[in-house]
């Protein structure tokens, strides 16, 4: 039997090419090897304040991207998190052995609520760790393909793993972390220091659906570095290297021939090579996202689907977990 993975986006912002090439452009790869499960985290989402319409259009604006850049219900399940009861469930199983100092430890929540009084934060924002552990939990995952940024909560997932089965008996599986190293390092155009980042200026990332002019535009004004030479070298270099990463990671050209294809050649003329190489890969994924976007009730049904799909799995589960901590049966 094929190892599961499984893994999930919030519904709240753009994506852009960061999250496409650190996170979907890896699970599409997957599905090849593995038993993938691929969540719409819309729970996740409302640990900060969202606009009910506009949660409900990203919600399926992400079922959308997953389906266009090639997420293959036939071989994939595709559901949204809300739509399946024992996540919430076990979360709050699992809330009672989970302790205040772990999730206080937790730097996503340091780096969410920085400049502001963390007693002012909701309990959501907080917690949201815990109800990532019941997510990879319930459905006896193996693997879990995140960014560097999420390996902390995977580790508190294997903490609360172990810490149950040790209480009530063997119950969850020890999940792993799952890191491309290459598309988990994408940085941003105007910072390469910092993570691209949909939450930083336009000018620091390239959403996946921006139109060629924008993508040129932004490429043409992305950071570079001293000198003139197209090398990847990224103390030296650092951005430089991660525009090489991303033409690598779209062309699928190494980044050595990549250096001597534009050796001699300025900064100039190696952008437009990547705007042309970026503009080139998204045009068909954006041309089937705006297709599946004119037809709703497609995505719906393969949700749908998929949410019957996960329930088998996460109710079974469940009852496990009810049984091995005393809840009454009736």
């Amino acid at each position: 039997m094929k190892k599961r993975i499984f893994s999930g986006i919030q519904p709240s912002g753009l994506l852009h090419i960061g999250n496409y090439l650190g996170a979907i452009k890896n699970w599409v790869e997957l599905q090849k090897d593995y038993d993938c499960i691929f969540c719409v985290v819309d729970y996740h989402a409302i640990t900060v304040p969202q606009d009910p319409k506009t949660l409900t259009k990203e919600t399926l604006g992400i079922a959308n991207i997953y389906l266009a850049a090639g997420i293959d219900p036939k071989k994939s399940i595709i559901f949204v998190q809300s739509h399946v009861p024992e996540h919430t469930e076990l979360a709050w199983v699992l809330n009672t052995i989970s302790k205040m100092g772990e999730l206080y430890r937790m730097t996503q929540f340091k780096d969410k609520t920085q400049g502001k009084e963390q007693e002012s934060a909701g309990a959501g924002l907080f917690d949201y760790p815990v109800l990532m552990a019941a997510d990879i939990l319930l459905y006896d995952t193996e693997f879990v393909p995140v960014g560097e940024d999420q390996r902390q909560h995977v580790e508190l997932t294997r903490t609360l793993a172990r810490r149950f089965n040790n209480r009530f008996g063997e119950t969850f599986k020890m999940p792993k972390v799952l890191i491309k190293e290459a598309g988990a390092k994408i940085k941003g155009l105007d910072d390469p220091e910092k993570k691209m980042s949909k939450s930083a200026s336009s000018a620091n990332y390239i959403a996946l659906l921006d139109k060629p002019d924008i993508i040129s535009n932004k490429i043409k004004k992305a950071v570079t570095d001293s000198g003139t030479e197209i090398k990847f070298d990224p103390e030296g270099k650092p951005a430089i290297s991660n525009l090489l990463t991303i033409y690598h990671l779209f062309s699928g050209e190494e980044i050595k021939d990549i250096e001597v294809k534009f050796q001699g050649k300025g900064y100039g003329e190696f952008k437009e090579g990547l705007a042309e190489v970026v503009i080139d890969y998204l045009k068909p994924f954006q041309k089937k996202f705006f297709e599946l976007e004119k037809n709703p009730d497609f995505t719906k049904k393969i949700l749908k689907q998929g949410a019957g799909q996960v329930r088998k799995i996460a109710s079974k589960k469940m009852e496990e977990v009810r049984e091995k901590i005393g809840v009454l049966d009736i």
